[in-house]
Formats: structure tokens, sequence, C-alpha cells
């Protein structure tokens, strides 16, 4: 920048006129600006915009599937007994009778101070008869337990204390509880080595006087048609029955005489929520494509007509008629109103909810295959335009990036340019200052010089 010398000699406003001067100059630079502005706008907007059509497709996709409209009620007419149905159920109603709830194998050893043998050697001997032996550090009954716990047998042994021996000793016994529930948890557990139980000379800690098994590991069992020459009987590791019916699990809590019901059927109130949800998200999507392509005309006389950040936008167009096709053309002959699903003369899409349930009722399978044929090609078109390499929003996104880039590099350009304009104007207004005063001065000399000249008397 060079140095203000407003009105020094000249009474002018240097800074004023330069600044004048300058924003004439920086006119197109002004223009250039307000067009990136713009154009950034437009990126937030269509970023909005395919992120919205991004998260269509995803809703779109899982709408699509054959079961997407599986949803049931499960009830039971015990609390000791819950139902749960899976997208694959098919509608259920039957009675059974829960003979047994599931039991995991548990046994006790007799009260000790210490392990009743030095060194600590026991053998696990699963149901199949698979045996696995076990040293523990000590004699210490807490690492007899470790020791057990540790071998990676799904057993769990747990000191618990017991009193005191005849001396007045401490005494302790060992739980040793299955992980799992289930006749096939079932355990042994032998005092002494593998080749002392394959021998016969081992002994069951459960026989000693204050040994015991607690509980017999045993499955879950419950009676299907109880009472009929079709009665069946069904076990399960587990108090969870999976795949008796389809699609269904049953989870008992306790055993009963009784016959309990449980029913599974579809529940046509989600059914139809579901299909409203993704239909009010199209329209949703539709609406904010038409509002934001509008453009609003003034009632005032010479005020500008507002358009609308996608007015002109062919790809945003596009995309709206693409949507608005895929919602209302047929699907296999069927028109989608026949299941509550158009849109009006003004493209205004609508769901009806009750006509939707209405077509449930009356032919599940086919409202669901109609529904899910839209739903396909709402993800086929949401797909087209918002993929994250190749979509045409993305597409269009990316060369407006480019514009923005672009017209950031002609704005630096012009940067320099008004800065080196700038500069010459205050050089060249300083400048002409220096030359008015020097002017000014050698005028002041040459009038001084003229006053000092001799005078002469004409009349003389």
């Amino acid at each position: 920048m060079g140095t203000s010398i407003d009105g020094l000699v000249s009474g002018l406003d240097t800074t004023a006129l330069i600044t004048s001067l300058m924003n004439v100059e920086s006119i197109p630079r002004n223009l250039l600006s307000a067009k990136k502005d713009d154009t950034n706008n437009i990126i937030s907007q269509l970023q909005t915009l395919n992120a919205s059509v991004q998260n269509l497709a995803t809703q779109a996709q899982k709408a699509s599937s054959r079961t997407a409209l599986a949803r049931f009620t499960a009830t039971s007419s015990s609390s000791a007994v819950t139902v749960t149905a899976r997208s694959d159920a098919v509608p259920t109603a039957i009675d059974i009778v829960v003979d047994r709830v599931a039991r995991a194998h548990t046994v006790v050893t007799a009260a000790s101070a210490t392990w009743p043998e030095d060194p600590p050697v026991l053998t696990l001997e699963n149901a199949t008869g698979e045996r696995v032996q076990v040293t523990a550090a000590s004699t210490s009954m807490t690492d007899v337990a470790r020791a057990i716990t540790a071998a990676g047998t799904g057993i769990t042994a747990t000191v618990v204390q017991a009193g005191t021996d005849a001396d007045g000793t401490p005494a302790c016994r060992l739980q040793l509880t299955a992980n799992e529930t289930g006749q096939a948890g079932s355990f042994h557990v032998y005092l002494g080595d593998p080749d002392a139980v394959a021998a016969g000379t081992a002994t069951d800690v459960t026989t000693a006087p204050g040994g015991a098994v607690v509980t017999v590991g045993a499955d879950a069992e419950l009676r299907l048609w109880a009472g009929t020459d079709a009665e069946q009987v069904v076990s399960s590791s587990t108090n969870t029955f999976t795949g008796v019916f389809p699609g269904i699990d049953v989870t008992v809590a306790e055993a009963s005489t009784s016959r309990v019901k449980i029913t599974v059927a579809p529940d046509s109130a989600a059914q139809t929520q579901v299909a409203g949800e993704l239909i009010t998200q199209v329209a949703s999507l539709l609406t904010r494509i038409a509002n934001g392509s509008t453009a609003t005309v003034p009632d005032t006389p010479g005020t500008a007509t507002t358009l609308g950040v996608f007015t002109g936008d062919s790809t945003v167009r596009a995309l709206g008629q693409a949507l608005a096709d895929a919602i209302q053309h047929p699907v296999d002959g069927a028109s989608p109103s026949t299941i509550g699903i158009s849109i009006d003369r003004y493209g205004a899409l609508s769901f009806d909810a009750a006509s939707f349930a209405s077509a449930l009722a009356d032919d599940p399978e086919r409202t669901q295959a109609i529904f899910a044929g839209i739903a396909g090609r709402v993800q086929d078109v949401s797909e087209r335009y918002s993929d994250k390499y190749d979509g045409l929003l993305t597409s269009r996104i990316t060369g407006q990036q480019n514009e923005v880039t672009a017209l950031g590099d002609q704005i630096e350009r012009w940067d320099v340019r008004l800065a080196r304009r700038q500069a010459t104007l205050e050089s060249t207004y300083a400048h002409l200052e220096t030359m008015l005063s020097q002017l000014q001065s050698q005028s002041s000399y040459l009038t001084s010089q003229l006053a000092s000249l001799p005078t002469w008397d004409t009349d003389s």
C-alpha cells in the first residue's frame, strides 16, 4: 500500500477517490465471489438431498424383500411361556404342555478342611465319557476349585463354607455346576487319574459321605397334542425351543400340567406402518424436490422473481420424475392404487392405511408382492442417483465442486490484479501530490522574485 497524502496540496480526498475507483474495478471479482457463494449453497443442498436419497435406498432395499412386511403378534395363555415370532414365522395356533424345564447338572463334595488326597488329582468325565485330568496347585479347596474351573470342561467350581470339622478346623465344600443346562451337560468327578477311573478304582466324589448330586442335568420337555394318539414329546437342552414351529421360538420358565395355548398371527397394524413409513419417506423427498424447484413470482410489479435452489436443475428434476414413476407404475399389471398408494394430478404422493390393511386382509401375498415390487423400483432409482462413486447426483455435486474450485482460482487472480491496480493508483496520486507541491513551490518562488524586482516610475 502507498502512503495516503489526502489533500496535502490538491485538497482532494484521495482515499475516497481510490476506493471509488477500486469498487468499479472490483465488480467482476465480486460477481465471481457471489457466484461462488451461490454454487456452494447449491452444493450444500444437493449433498443434503443426496444423503436423503441414500437413506431411501437403504430403506427401500429392506422393504423390497418378500418378508419385509412379516410382522406378527405372538401370545401365550401362560406367563410362564414366552413366544417370539421371527420374520420367517407362519401363523400358528396350538396347545402345549410343559412337562419339564431344563436344569444344569450340579454336584457337591463332602465337607473338608482340605482336599482329601495329596497330590490333588481329579478326573472330570462328561456325558459322552470323555475324561480330563485336573491337578491342583495344592490341597487348598480354593486351589482345587480354581483348577477345575480353568480346565475348560464347561464346569464351574465354587467354594462354599461348611462350618468346622471335628477338630474345630474350618471346613468347605465344592459345588460344581455345568455351565450349560441339559442332559448333555451331565458329568462325574472322580478322585484319581483317568487310569484309575478306567480301572474302576477311582472314587466318585458324590458317593463319599456328605457328597451328593444336587441336580441331575436334564433337557426341557414339552408335549404337543397331549392326550391324543398324535401326542409328541419335544426336548431342548435349554429352556428355549427353536425350530419346533417355523420362525417361532418358545421359552418356558416352569413346568405345569395345564395346557398352554400359543398363538402367532399377522400384525396388520405393524405391516401397514412399515409400508406407510417408506411411502412417507418418498413423499417427503418429492415434496422437497418440488419446493426447491419452484420459482416464486412476486405480487408487486418490479420485484425480482425468486428462484428455488433446484430450479432449472435437470438432474434433480429427473430424480423426482423417476421416483414418481417408480411409485405409480403398475406391478405385474396391478396398480399401486389397489393397495392404497397413489399420486394425484398435482404430483402429491399419498398412502391410504385403511386401503392397504384391507388389501392385506383380502390377499396378503399379492399385496406384499406389489409393495415389494414398488420398493425394488424405488431402490433402483435411489441407488442410480446416489451411488457414492458414479451416482447421477454424486456426479452433479462433483461438477459443482469443480466449478467452485475454478471460481476460487479466478478470484485469487483477480485479488492479485486488484492489489496491483490499487498500488498503482496510490502511487499515481501520491506522485501527483508531489508534482503539485513542486509546482506550488516554483510558483511561490517566481512570485517572490517578481515582487523583488525594482519598480520604475513612468512619469520619470
